[in-house]
């Protein structure tokens, strides 16, 4: 890992907490904090539902690689919290480890179908689901998405892990 980035990225499936740790993290770090979904609705008008109902899942991932160039070969230093499918499209991994400190915040499936049962109201990806069509769902994603997750900087374990205990974990590593 670089150790000249002035830039951190949090990566990993949703649930994994990104915004709560890069929270934690940017604190720790006095840095602002950046949560890529937030920017891109900031910049567009419109919330990423809106986005993917009204111009698609194309437009979506064509802003969000424009949006995270735009952030990381910024002059400014931050921590990011990505969206979950953010380092598998176009060449955004790639960018990510060019131009920043990444790290992968791995849970197990179990510890993500606990959290993600718990929001399923506020994640209309996943609000249909039941407890077993979740953990299938939360599998199958994390197996087409473990091979972009695994090229970050770090790999982060977070199962039994509280936000504070992760961010000092980052914090210590550099």
């Amino acid at each position: 890992m670089n150790q000249g980035f002035t830039k951190f990225t949090l990566m990993g499936y949703m649930g994994s907490g990104k915004s709560t740790v890069a929270q934690i993290l940017g604190e720790k770090l006095g840095r602002r904090v950046i949560d890529l979904d937030d920017y891109i609705t900031e910049k567009e008008g419109l919330t990423i539902p809106d986005i993917f109902e009204t111009k698609g899942e194309i437009y979506f991932r064509r802003i969000e690689n424009a949006y995270l160039l735009e952030l990381l070969r910024s002059d400014q230093s931050f921590v990011l919290a990505l969206g979950g499918g953010t380092p598998c499209y176009a060449n955004n991994m790639d960018i990510i480890l060019e131009n920043s400190d990444s790290y992968y915040l791995k849970a197990s499936i179990g510890t993500l179908s606990e959290r993600l049962n718990k929001e399923k109201e506020h994640r209309p990806l996943i609000a249909d689901l039941n407890e077993e069509q979740l953990t299938e769902f939360i599998a199958k994603h994390l197996f087409e998405r473990r091979n972009f997750y695994e090229r970050a900087g770090a790999i982060i374990s977070i199962d039994g892990k509280t936000p504070e205990q992760i961010a000092s974990e980052i914090s210590h590593s550099r």
